[in-house]
């Protein structure tokens, strides 16, 4: 993720809420919100290895319950 800052400062006689609205138009125009909202919920990827790991367990467990249907155990 790229930084991006914004910078606000206080003009001659500029009251704090205008100041506070400037800032929240300018977080808005730069889109930062946006992003650490769409990036909020994001996992990340399972890496290489445990993806493997999950297939061999998969296979292992599916023989399993083949050879125990084939036995009539299940």
């Amino acid at each position: 993720m790229s930084m991006t800052n914004v910078e606000i400062k206080k003009t001659g006689h500029e009251n704090a809420m205008s100041l506070i609205r400037r800032f929240s138009r300018k977080m808005q125009e730069s889109g930062i919100i946006q992003k650490v909202k769409g990036q909020r919920y994001s996992q990340r990827g399972l890496s290489k290895l445990s993806q493997k790991n999950m297939a061999l367990r998969r296979l292992t467990r599916r023989s399993e319950v083949e050879r125990l249907k084939k036995l009539g155990k299940m």
